[in-house]
């Protein structure tokens, strides 16, 4: 989603992108009308443990013909796999400065699907890669200085923004809260985001039932798809898994529920959060990523320390305890994610590689 709305924001400005990615199973359906980039596909195959996902194979050739007759300004790679190499390489071959940006935290993931001992030769693997760009963009300080201690250099930050014309507490629906289950005074908790282990999804859950003990018409609806939803829906009927939703029809999921809770420990920022807060949702979080960069614990979301599960659960309970700490919590969200927009974020960005290709273009001279 990051992606999209810097190419989105690039083609407003009047630039020219030409996006290279792998053919997705679901294109069809979650393509985006409102993009005019230049698309080029290429061949990949599916992401272990996430059918719906595909990786790039490696395009070296036809990258570099293409850039041969037609030569960008420079070159952002997004992903650090087969693609991302080739056109890594490509681009180096002709001369064409590349940036890169470091979206997902791999290194953390492989302890939740049994890679566990290979987390050292990732987080080398993902060093080398982005030392051979002349900056790597991400989202937080706090990620900044943790893979510059791991020895990457050039880390930039490139903040995230919020559409809050999209997400919006206007877009409420009470019929579908009827939908849900959910009366107009029964707490609806959400999450949002991958169906799968690396998310910590078994906190969510026991969040869920603080706020269940509390209110017993409570309802939880978790939107989203991955490898473990099929396994969570069956083993929790009672909960509401909508599927993956985009658009209007996320933000009306957002607007309905009344608390967020995110207790992912692996993101690097987190965009979800800040659509919930603009949504105005009273948010449970840990204090990292998006949640450490943007909220105030206490004022506009509820924050435990890093791996704090107690005082995550205790914050879950509290938020429906006290309704006036949730409608204030609610309130002040709100306002937070109104100071946050794309628009900034996109020329930020460019101001950025601007002064990086020019620095690129005195050495090399």
């Amino acid at each position: 989603m990051t992606l999209s709305r810097l190419v989105a924001g690039l083609l407003r400005l009047g630039h020219h992108v030409q996006l290279v990615r792998p053919k997705q199973s679901a294109d069809t359906a979650h393509a985006e009308s409102a993009t005019h980039e230049e698309l080029v596909l290429v061949s990949g195959a599916a992401l272990p443990g996430y059918d719906g996902l595909r990786f790039g194979f490696p395009s070296y050739r036809r990258l570099r013909r293409l850039w041969t007759q037609c030569a960008p300004d420079f070159v952002h790679i997004a992903t650090e796999g087969p693609l991302g190499w080739s056109a890594l390489f490509a681009a180096r071959a002709l001369g064409i400065p590349v940036l890169s940006s470091y979206h997902t935290n791999f290194n953390s993931y492989a302890q939740h699907y049994g890679f566990g001992l290979l987390e050292a030769c990732t987080t080398t693997y993902l060093k080398a890669f982005h030392n051979y760009t002349l900056a790597t963009f991400v989202p937080t300080t706090v990620i900044r200085e943790q893979l510059t201690e791991q020895g990457m250099k050039r880390v930039r930050v490139m903040s995230r923004g919020v559409d809050t014309d999209l997400f919006d507490p206007g877009k409420r629906s009470d019929a579908l809260r009827q939908e849900w289950g959910a009366g107009t005074a029964a707490p609806v908790a959400l999450y949002v985001g991958r169906i799968a282990a690396e998310k910590n999804l078994d906190l969510a859950i026991r969040g869920f039932y603080q706020i269940k003990a509390e209110c017993p018409n409570a309802r939880f609806v978790l939107v989203g798809d991955g490898p473990l939803r099929e396994k969570l829906s069956k083993q929790y009927p009672d909960f509401i898994f909508t599927g993956f939703k985009i658009g209007a029809a996320l933000a009306k999921c957002y607007a309905t529920a009344d608390i967020f809770l995110f207790p992912s420990m692996t993101e690097t920022f987190g965009n979800v959060l800040t659509e919930a807060m603009a949504s105005g949702l009273a948010c449970v979080a840990y204090d990292y990523a998006a949640a450490k960069e943007y909220a105030t614990g206490g004022v506009d979301a509820l924050l435990a320390p890093l791996g704090d599960e107690a005082t995550f659960l205790q914050a879950a309970r509290e938020v429906v305890v006290n309704v006036g700490l949730r409608e204030r919590l609610r309130s002040n969200a709100t306002q937070l994610a109104c100071s946050l927009n794309w628009s900034s974020v996109v020329n930020a960005y460019l101001e950025d590689a601007d002064l990086l290709l020019r620095d690129a273009l005195l050495l090399s001279k």
